[in-house]
């Protein structure tokens, strides 16, 4: 068995990443959207680069991570991915790598009840920043 506490912060941005967008496409489908290309917009408004950047920053700002998440938010932000964003400068990138990889390591060490609470609060932050537009 791997001690999840050592796997490398892009690593759990891969999981993360996934486990994000299922729950996001989840949210949607049950919210009455069935056409592919619809869902495929929608989603993106929670799931891109940008959007989990604003997303992190508001959830530092607002203090809701314990020290432990900030720690691996950190871990994954900090992570040299050898690779670049499409659509996003590299700070943004980062920040975005970052939360998903906790997001990620909260699946892998299934503490699902956190990981649900932090998904849900993402998504009632961006329908409420859409709201406001």
């Amino acid at each position: 068995m791997i001690d999840i506490n050592l796997i490398n912060g892009i690593a759990l941005a891969f999981e993360g990443d996934a486990v994000y967008a299922m729950y996001i496409r989840r949210h949607l489908i049950f919210q009455g959207m069935t056409k592919p290309n619809k869902l495929h917009q929608k989603a993106n408004r929670y799931v891109s680069a940008r959007s989990q950047a604003d997303l992190i920053s508001q959830m530092l700002e607002a203090d809701i991570l314990t020290e432990k998440e900030r720690d691996i938010y950190k871990r994954g932000r900090n992570a040299n991915s050898h690779t670049k964003a499409k659509n996003a400068d590299v700070v943004t990138y980062r920040m975005s790598t970052g939360f998903e990889a906790l997001l990620g390591y909260l699946h892998m060490t299934e503490e699902i009840d956190r990981l649900e609470e932090l998904i849900s609060w993402c998504i009632d932050a961006v329908e409420k920043s859409e709201e406001t537009r």
